[in-house]
């Protein structure tokens, strides 16, 4: 089973997506209310070589050659992935072998060091998020490591902007009964009129979160908030396939590798692993069966998840 790359993965923002993973399960800066993946375990800011970046590569050129073509090679998963020293090699490498887009999806928290807004250069694309339009919401929502400040963690973003000629997609997670007011949205948006970022994609809760009073926000009430944005903004919407090959057989290492990253629906696996639906539903009926993954009910909808 591949440790650090999993899918491709059905995203929301970019397509199918091949997953790199390079930092230990929940090590970040951050333990969101509403992170997929339950609560962070190893907070903090110490960045190191967290991954081999060698076998991380030779990871992402194996499952390319087996694998249509994705839309992105994202460097994301379950933590942090700007605490990983050697970011900006693993990038560059990457790009070495491959001329499928790179993204990096970041919380955003530590682009005020230098050395990790020139690690972020070599990608294609990069995705931070903002959440909350001021500290005591910052704190709320995102529980930052305690030598994380607000002040400084926006500053971080609008300094890469200023610098990073590609593509910026600013992510904006609202959370119903928090941040979902009008008045939080417009704290949000006057940082957002500074950061200038080339897109804003408004997001909530999808999938079962960290804690129980994470709630999601409405279709209708997400698209009133992203008019408050203006032009740039847009509501993510659900993922939708670009094309079907029930040719391509995942194995089932591949689906335990999905599940264990972050919890999925049926058309979530189906679409990421290209597989028929119904011959799917047996492969997870039989792990469920064997002991191997779990599942969940949120909001009518069955997840799936790696047993624990």
């Amino acid at each position: 089973m591949a440790a650090f790359v999993y899918g491709p993965v059905p995203s929301r923002r970019l397509g199918r997506s091949l997953g790199v993973d390079i930092v230990p399960f929940k090590t970040c800066t951050y333990d969101c209310i509403y992170c997929q993946l339950g609560r962070t375990t190893n907070k903090t800011v110490q960045g190191a070589s967290l991954s081999p970046v060698d076998r991380v590569v030779r990871e992402v050129e194996e499952r390319l050659q087996r694998i249509p073509r994705p839309d992105y090679v994202t460097i994301s998963g379950s933590g942090e992935g700007t605490l990983h020293a050697d970011l900006g090699d693993l990038v560059a490498r990457i790009k070495r072998i491959t001329d499928v887009p790179v993204a990096i999806v970041t919380n955003g928290s530590l682009l005020f060091r230098t050395e990790v807004r020139e690690a972020c250069f070599g990608a294609d694309l990069v995705i931070p998020s903002l959440d909350a339009g001021d500290d005591s919401m910052f704190r709320y929502v995102n529980r930052p490591h305690e030598s994380v400040a607000f002040d400084q963690m926006v500053q971080g973003i609008a300094d890469f902007r200023k610098e990073y000629n590609k593509e910026i997609w600013l992510e904006v997670f609202l959370l119903g009964g928090v941040t979902a007011t009008t008045a939080e949205v417009l704290k949000i948006k006057e940082h957002t009129d500074r950061i200038q970022p080339d897109k804003i994609q408004l997001n909530t809760v999808a999938r079962p979160a960290a804690e129980e009073f994470a709630f999601p926000v409405g279709r209708d009430e997400l698209e009133q908030f992203c008019k408050l944005f203006g032009k740039g903004a847009e509501v993510i919407a659900s993922f939708a396939p670009h094309r079907q090959m029930e040719e391509f057989k995942a194995r089932r290492d591949d689906i335990m590798a999905l599940l264990a990253r972050r919890p999925c629906s049926l058309d979530d696996v189906a679409n990421g692993l290209m597989l028929n639906r119904s011959q799917l539903l047996k492969h997870l009926n039989d792990l469920a069966s064997q002991g191997l993954i779990k599942y969940t009910y949120r909001d009518g909808h069955v997840y799936y998840m790696r047993e624990s």
